[in-house]
């Protein structure tokens, strides 16, 4: 591929201008200001924003297909979506199913993982409250269960990264110790724990808040519950749905301020409807009907999941809360990475040649995969 130069490089300094050389799939060297001479090809990229490709931790499906279907052509669908948007990494969501529905989800996963076309594994339950289940079938939620979680494992031959529980549930912190000692990631959300409660998972291990705010005990001054827990602790990294639906922007703003973009990752929740037009869709088992964007349960109303990609949670975040295109960058990269054990999300000798290039405006102009053009969409 050559160099790409006059480039603006995320980093953690900001945009540093500067230029980025690939070898093969992996970035050989970066630098700053001009590109070296040596008579490689050189792609002038006229002060474009380059950043690494992005990474959504938390998605359950787009372009009409969810990761719950066990067909492999249907999540790599998924996967291509992303991609051309320029999101080159992604945790393949499960929400809440039978025991044998989650092992026959988990071991279909686990072939992409081990093709490079899924970074992991993530399942939303179903070890989570009832009363905050939101678009999760309330039939199929259980008690924290560590056999049931040994065999989740074993089906997914070391490819499950993260999985979210609610810490007040009876056995929920055995649970926690038991996934972070397998190398996993325990997160809380769909919740009401109390403040106390929280800390304890965290204490235990729990180092990520599910898609703070939705779904869990809301903030009040004398009960401050998940919320403040996972925002005043510098150990946990906090989700955060910004698609102008799921958060309204004060608070959304209120949760960058507080976190800042390295315990921030911005993610999208996203589901099959992505990609599409308004109608009638499913999410597990239960319906969804979109309108204006907007995905909500056709049973109760409540919201379930977005309809968003990555980038434009990215340009929301400079727009509407004001955060800096670095740093909102950051919080669609480097973090969720961090957060995951994953190697993306960074612009350094060695990793990935998974780029995408924006336009002032965080707008995708194009998309590289392990150092190969993509054809993007924006």
């Amino acid at each position: 591929m050559g160099i790409l130069a006059n480039a603006r490089l995320v980093t953690a300094d900001g945009l540093t201008p500067g230029w980025l050389r690939i070898e093969g799939e992996r970035i050989a060297a970066t630098g700053t200001g001009p590109a070296p001479e040596g008579g490689e090809p050189v792609r002038d990229l006229a002060g474009a924003v380059l950043a690494p490709g992005l990474v959504d931790v938390h998605v359950h499906g787009g372009a009409g297909a969810a990761f719950t279907e066990t067909a492999p052509e249907r999540a790599l669908s998924v996967v291509e979506f992303n991609r051309a948007h320029g999101v080159t990494s992604l945790l393949g969501g499960l929400v809440a199913a039978t025991p044998e529905d989650t092992l026959r989800q988990v071991a279909a996963l686990a072939e992409l993982c081990e093709s490079g076309d899924l970074a992991g594994i993530y399942l939303e339950g179903p070890y989570i409250a009832r009363g905050k289940c939101g678009a999760h079938d309330p039939a199929l939620l259980r008690e924290p269960d560590t056999v049931e979680f040994e065999r989740i494992l074993k089906a997914g031959r070391g490819h499950v990264r993260m999985i979210t529980l609610a810490p007040e549930l009876p056995g929920a912190l055995d649970l926690v110790h038991a996934v972070t000692e397998s190398g996993v990631v325990a997160a809380v959300g769909h919740t009401e724990a109390s403040y106390d409660e929280t800390r304890a998972a965290f204490d235990a291990g729990a180092t990520v808040a599910t898609h703070l705010y939705n779904q869990m005990r809301p903030l009040h001054h004398r009960d401050p519950g998940p919320i403040a827990a996972a925002l005043n602790d510098e150990r946990v990294t906090v989700e955060l749905i910004n698609d102008g639906v799921h958060v309204h922007p004060g608070a959304a703003r209120v949760a960058f301020d507080a976190a800042g973009a390295d315990r921030v990752a911005l993610v999208t929740d996203a589901m099959a409807a992505t990609g599409l037009g308004d109608g009638e869709y499913t999410l597990g088992t239960l319906r969804v009907r979109v309108l204006g964007g907007e995905a909500r349960l056709v049973d109760s109303g409540a919201i379930a999941s977005s309809t968003i990609v990555l980038p434009e949670a990215v340009r929301r975040a400079v727009r509407d809360l004001g955060a800096t295109p670095a740093d909102a960058l950051r919080a669609a990269t480097a973090t969720p990475a961090a957060a995951l054990g994953l190697a993306a999300g960074v612009l350094a000798p060695g990793a990935w040649a998974d780029l995408v290039i924006m336009n002032d405006d965080l707008t995708v102009e194009s998309v590289l995969y392990r150092g190969q053009a993509v054809a993007a969409q924006n």
